[in-house]
């Protein structure tokens, strides 16, 4: 099996038996609602550090970061800047974005012109939308760096380094780090065969409690 094949559920399962504190979620960052509910994305992160436009300190490319992915084939673009109003995505990068082979966006942030990236099937994630673009207000400032996500105080911050593995769907997104690839695939294997007996005893009408204990055991895994 292949990661693509598990929800971000069992993935994050899997990444907490091998002790992330965060499961490799990336908290309230979701699939915008013109897109069909079954929309999933699987790729490798290509990173885009965002900053406000006003900060004359932090470096600026020489080149659109999306032009620049052409070396990065089947990749995910990954925005980062938070707490912002204007959008950082639109359509006219989905169309670039589409034409250099990459599979989706995950935005820390939010984007714009939601018709137009459901009539283009790409799938988009962000944290919101906005009618704002970005200028004037923010600017990309660096590419394929680590980027962190935070999540306030009462949640561990997500740490994404270029080439991590970013898988979204319906439940939300989540950072699988790459050299966990593999375990995180053996690991959410045996958790979906665990749970489909679970599920297979509750429907039958067994307690959940009953069922945890006998499949969820400890040692079970």
């Amino acid at each position: 099996m292949s990661l693509a094949t598990f929800s971000t559920c069992e993935i994050s399962d899997a990444l907490i038996k091998l002790g992330s504190p965060h499961g490799g979620y990336m908290p309230d960052i979701n699939l915008i609602s013109t897109l069909p509910a079954d929309t999933t994305v699987c790729g490798p992160a290509y990173t885009v550090q965002m900053v406000l436009a006003s900060d004359e300190t932090a470096p600026k490319l020489s080149a659109h970061f999306v032009d620049t992915a052409t070396r990065h084939p089947l990749s995910l673009y990954l925005l980062l800047l938070v707490y912002i109003k204007n959008a950082v995505w639109g359509g006219l990068m989905t169309a670039g974005a589409q034409a250099r082979a990459a599979v989706g966006v995950v935005i820390s942030g939010r984007c714009r012109d939601l018709a137009e990236h459901a009539n283009l099937k790409f799938p988009v994630f962000s944290r919101g939308h906005s009618t704002l673009g970005q200028s004037p207000f923010t600017r990309p400032s660096a590419i394929d760096v680590p980027v962190t996500i935070g999540a306030g105080a009462d949640f561990p911050a997500v740490t994404v380094n270029p080439g991590d593995w970013i898988v979204g769907d319906r439940d939300g997104v989540v950072c699988v780090p790459r050299d966990l690839r593999d375990k995180v695939v053996e690991l959410a294997g045996k958790g979906r065969q665990i749970d489909e007996l679970c599920m297979a005893d509750i429907q039958q009408g067994k307690g959940v409690q009953a069922s945890f204990k006998e499949h969820r055991g400890k040692n079970k895994l």
